[in-house]
């Protein structure tokens, strides 16, 4: 199998990314961060970003072998700092306000095997040193996106019956063209209307400012507290400089933040969790005031311990996603082992620290005032999927009275 038009579709879809992703603007600086593998698509997106006007395009090249042999061999000690030049990097493109594409193709299994003290070392160490980064993106001071491209591996373990890599590998591309609208006539025009339904929804959920929400499926009963003047959020965002951009692509969700201080029940996962190059599944989390009391996961048990256990602000709730089953990537039946793609194909809870755009005027706010509003603080970050088409979700008044708002995972509001 040879997937029609292919070149075509690439080039239609680098634009796509370049102009309505990251929304490149003349005198921008872009940092592209994407996999070796995909050289054709970095070649497509530099020549589109230098043609609308980039000042300069900086490649941050992956490689999951490679990086595989460095968090295997390079010493403990070494993992556990950041060196200096890379903070430096950091700073030069805060300083530029660089506005970000992170084109994501891993193999999901990348890092099986590899110690767990390693890996949480390595991502700790990381979190940390790019926290001045994260804080700026969650903010939205600079654009930022990140899509997919077709990994070989990551194919494979999509498409396992494929008769072949080439076409596991057409498969995968069928599919991001697919949900990304490549295949529309006018993709710019799909999108615009897509984020017009998504928007409608956000505003609904806007004007309601429930205090709370529960979920309620089977292995959930999980109640969040929502801060006041939270804000729900869809597609599009302007960042600081009144740009707008997309940041995800793929997506299908509108989102807040929860108040990190509520939480209560219990939760189990739907999909699997692709997190630092393991496959984590069925995932089950106990709430008590705010806090995760445990975690448990039928596999990478020790790998989501870690996460929650040893990272600052891990052990509470930083993003509620809503996501309605009948969604396209939801309805594709795949399971995509990528968080960019399978967040998108149900409701969704991120452990760790909240976009600061979740309350009106957070964007302004210092951390201290983020936290005091109810907006959880961490330096790490990691969705985790939990809707189904069993779901019923209440948003719960002040009063106490409820409103559905999702039945049977579907909208009901």
């Amino acid at each position: 199998m040879v997937l029609e038009n292919f070149q075509e579709n690439l080039e239609k879809y680098a634009k796509l990314l370049v102009a309505n992703g990251i929304n490149v603007q003349p005198g921008h600086t872009v940092v592209l961060n994407i996999d070796v593998e995909q050289a054709q698509l970095a070649r497509l997106i530099v020549k589109e970003a230098y043609a609308l006007g980039a000042r300069e395009v900086v490649l941050q090249w992956t490689d999951d072998t490679i990086v595989r042999e460095r968090l295997s061999h390079m010493p403990l000690e070494d993992l556990k700092n950041v060196p200096a030049y890379k903070v430096g990097e950091m700073n030069y493109f805060l300083d530029h306000k660089a506005s970000r594409l992170g084109v994501r193709s891993s193999d999901p299994d990348a890092l099986f095997g590899v110690e767990p003290e390693r890996l949480a070392s390595a991502s700790k160490a990381t979190s940390a040193a790019m926290k001045p980064m994260q804080i700026a993106t969650q903010a939205n001071k600079v654009s930022w996106t990140v899509a997919a491209a077709a990994g070989r591996k990551w194919a494979q373990k999509v498409f396992p019956e494929a008769g072949s890599e080439e076409e596991a590998v057409d498969l995968l591309w069928d599919q991001i063209f697919k949900t990304c609208r490549v295949y529309e006539e006018d993709p710019v025009a799909a999108w615009k209307a897509h984020e017009e339904r998504l928007s409608a929804k956000a505003k609904i959920l806007n004007q309601a400012q429930f205090t709370a929400l529960h979920y309620m499926a089977p292995g959930t009963d999980l109640t969040l507290g929502l801060p006041k003047n939270h804000y729900w959020e869809s597609a599009g965002s302007l960042n600081a400089q009144g740009e707008y951009f997309i940041a995800n692509m793929p997506t299908e969700e509108v989102f807040t933040a929860p108040d990190f201080r509520r939480a209560d029940g219990y939760v189990t996962s739907t999909k699997p969790l692709s997190y630092n190059g393991n496959i984590i599944e069925n995932i089950k989390v106990t709430f008590k005031d705010g806090q995760i009391l445990e975690v448990t996961a039928d596999k990478g048990q020790e790998v989501i311990e870690k996460l929650v256990f040893e990272n600052e602000g891990a052990r509470s709730l930083g993003e509620v996603a809503l996501v309605p089953d009948p969604s396209p990537i939801s309805q594709s039946g795949i399971t995509f082992f990528n968080t960019l793609f399978d967040e998108n194909a149900s409701n969704h809870l991120a452990i760790g620290a909240a976009y600061a755009t979740s309350v009106v005027g957070g964007e302004n706010f210092s951390e201290e005032e983020l936290a005091a509003a109810g907006l959880n603080r961490s330096d790490v970050h990691v969705d985790f999927m939990i809707g189904s088409s069993q779901m019923d979700v209440d948003g719960i008044r002040e009063d106490g009275s409820r409103v559905p708002i999702f039945r049977q995972g579907d909208w009901a509001i």
